[in-house]
């Protein structure tokens, strides 16, 4: 991870305060402040290690819902929703109006979160290893469990950095950093970490010595988790277009084509003592209108993935702001709902696409009717479609399908090349809203991090290109 110097040491020292002594979707946490960091690396007991692999799932939530964090960022950036808080103008000015500046909460941000997050975990897989206490099987839970933690923690790191990289060696001392590896290599460390981790968890006891929320509910055991570690795996594959490899590691996924759009994995938010709450419910936060005009119908009913998500408020509550308008509202989020980390809808688009990828058109347009049809009430897509129309069909029931629940629709647009805006009646791209909108296409390497690391050309880089 990488390793900053005094001014960054300080935000990092504070990230790992905040996620060790925040109480956890839903559990009962020992105070996880007493003892601390340089408690549980030099004196590690079974109760601390546990203490702080509860913890590290606090950690991987952190800035999830918070009306500046992941899901609404990578919304505004997606052209899925916008942010109208008058008392914080970079909401559009830095978001739409761009380029992003990497000495902002907005684009220096998802760096310190999750680096301070694999920290943690270092120092859990250190100790553990340490610890006469836990048994072979107990020790492969915690490093199969802790290590698809980084996993997710390296995701968000480089989905939002992109081609500027990231650092991936991570076990170095807390004034030494670590150089920046590019995109291809940031990946194979998140495989190779799945996989290790995969490998672990099969070998693991028969339950977790320590709570998981109830995120994970039907996968809070070593055996069940490891398919929640191979539906990551999945994604990640389908990511680098390895479509052979998503095929493999969904079959060992808990895809259920007959099941629950909805079975997955989730971060919890509650309004318990010292909890956070889902702040996507933020009134500030308004629909994108592309998503009515764009939604596809059977007769005149339109997608039901719309209008289960979103709705139309009276224009004296629509949003303003920077010459922008909505009257459309996410309906998805209430104060204690969940955000998906993934889920079984998800896995059957990546299942489609996959096949799609693997020239298997016939399979990819019977799993995309699977969702269309079950989840968006549309009428199933005909037999015979070339792959340029399929294509097409992947990215919108993907859009909305996973409508703002996790920035898939930026990610997506910039996985099959639609960086650039849309035109004429295209509508599997990213529009501008004004003439003097850009799109954002990277997230920079924030100010703290480039302070220790002067002249390396990766500070400056230029986030509206790839």
């Amino acid at each position: 991870m990488q390793r900053q110097l005094k001014t960054t040491l300080w935000t990092v020292a504070i990230a790992l305060a905040g996620l060790l002594g925040a109480a956890a979707c839903d559990l009962d946490v020992p105070d996880l402040n007493n003892p601390g960091l340089d408690q549980l690396a030099e004196n590690p007991t079974p109760s601390r290690v546990s203490a702080a692999c509860t913890g590290l799932l606090i950690g991987t939530r952190a800035g999830t819902s918070a009306p500046n964090g992941f899901v609404s960022q990578l919304g505004i950036l997606g052209r899925e929703s916008y942010n109208f808080d008058g008392a914080d103008p970079r909401y559009v000015n830095e978001m739409l109006e761009g380029p992003l500046q990497p000495g902002s909460p907005f684009g220096g941000a998802f760096w310190a979160g999750p680096y301070a997050n694999i920290r943690l975990a270092n120092i859990v897989l250190t100790a553990t290893a340490s610890l006469p206490d836990f048994d072979d099987s107990q020790k492969a839970a915690i490093r199969g469990f802790t290590n698809t933690v980084v996993a997710l923690d390296l995701l968000r790191v480089i989905v939002t950095r992109d081609t500027i990289g990231a650092v991936i060696d991570t076990d170095r001392e807390i004034d030494d950093i670590g150089p920046i590896a590019d995109k291809s290599a940031v990946y194979a460390e998140i495989n190779a970490l799945l996989d290790d981790a995969a490998d672990d968890l099969a070998d693991g006891s028969d339950a977790f010595p320590f709570l998981l929320s109830s995120g994970f509910a039907g996968f809070d055991t070593p055996a069940t988790f490891i398919q929640v570690n191979r539906a990551l795996r999945a994604r990640v594959a389908v990511y680098e277009e390895d479509y052979d490899g998503a095929l493999d590691a969904l079959e060992a996924s808990f895809l259920d084509p007959a099941g629950s759009f909805n079975l997955g994995a989730y971060h919890v938010f509650t309004t318990g003592t010292g909890d956070v709450q889902n702040g996507l419910v933020n009134p500030n936060i308004y629909a994108h209108p592309s998503f009515e005009t764009d939604a596809q119908t059977n007769g005149d009913t339109i997608d039901a993935r719309f209008s289960s998500k979103v709705a139309r408020v009276p224009q004296e509550e629509a949003g303003t702001a920077g010459g922008l308008s909505s009257d459309l509202v996410f309906t998805a989020y209430t104060p204690t709902a969940s955000v998906p980390i993934i889920r079984n809808e998800e896995l059957i688009l990546l299942r489609a696409e996959a096949e799609w990828g693997n020239g298997d058109l016939a399979s990819a347009i019977a799993d995309l009717n699977i969702v269309r049809v079950g989840s968006g009430g549309l009428e199933p897509l005909a037999d015979g479609l070339d792959a340029a129309a399929v294509e097409e069909e992947i990215l919108y029931n993907r859009r909305y399908s996973l409508m703002f629940e996790g920035g898939h629709r930026w990610i997506d647009m910039k996985r099959f090349g639609r960086t650039e805006p849309c035109s004429g009646d295209t509508t599997n791209c990213l529009p501008l809203d004004l003439p003097d909108h850009v799109i954002n296409l990277r997230y920079p390497l924030p100010t703290a991090e480039c302070d220790g690391r002067p002249g390396e050309a990766v500070c400056t880089a230029d986030p509206t290109a790839l």
